[in-house]
């Protein structure tokens, strides 16, 4: 992992090499697909530490986040830790850019795409705050991308909130008030040179851009800095 604050190292620490090794071997036995997440939460030793994670042992309000942030975290786990990087001005040149419509989504292996610092921003919910996006864990499909993004990271901040979206690259993509994807609405975010996710429609298309830049093999293992420059 790089030296920035991990969303995996804080959360999981090193509760990954302790834990998820049965994890995988209880779904390697049952024959399940590692990108599965309904049969992910079926394994005691998931369940077991979802119940560790949540909030007073318990599995209640917020569930789907925590079990979408693990089950992703397990596939990072799995497929060796990759981290895909973008550098600004690589960022600045695919949000400027048109879609390239029906791009296909190359397959290869989990990983989580990092973004530069605080130049994203997102509401997550309404009359919420906007908070920078720090990066997503991206889950490649057959025929779809999966990821889970992390909002608000930050060093001075106990957690951070997740977001979870699935989707397909090339589908035509406009904002009903007519300005640009990922233009920032927030006041000087334009002069700033910020950008902005508006729904989860625009955080696939972010994303689709970004793996678009990966070779056909998807990302490699350890840290890997993309550029289309």
């Amino acid at each position: 992992m790089s030296a920035r604050l991990s969303p995996f190292d804080l959360v999981f620490g090193s509760l990954a090499a302790e834990r998820f090794p049965a994890v995988r071997d209880e779904m390697t036995a049952a024959g399940h697909q590692f990108r599965d997440r309904d049969a992910f939460v079926l394994g005691r030793a998931a369940v077991a530490l979802l119940r560790e994670l949540g909030p007073d042992d318990t599995l209640g309000e917020g569930v789907g986040e925590l079990v979408a942030l693990t089950h992703a975290a397990f596939q990072f786990w799995v497929d060796d830790q990759a981290v895909v990087t973008l550098d600004r001005a690589t960022l600045d040149q695919i949000l400027r850019a048109d879609p390239a419509p029906g791009t296909p989504v190359p397959g290869g292996r989990s990983y989580y795409l990092q973004f530069p610092e605080r130049r994203i921003w997102g509401q997550v919910e309404a009359e919420a705050p906007r908070e920078p996006l720090d990066g997503c864990f991206v889950i490649p499909m057959e025929n779809r991308i999966e990821l889970v993004a992390i909002f608000g990271l930050q060093p001075d901040r106990d957690g951070f909130t997740v977001v979870t979206v699935s989707g397909v690259s090339g589908l035509p993509l406009a904002r009903p008030d007519g300005t640009p994807l990922f233009a920032p609405r927030m006041a000087g975010g334009a002069a700033a040179g910020l950008w902005e996710i508006t729904g989860g429609e625009e955080l696939v298309e972010l994303v689709n851009r970004s793996h678009a830049l990966l070779p056909a093999t998807g990302a490699a293992p350890g840290v890997q800095r993309v550029s289309r420059l």
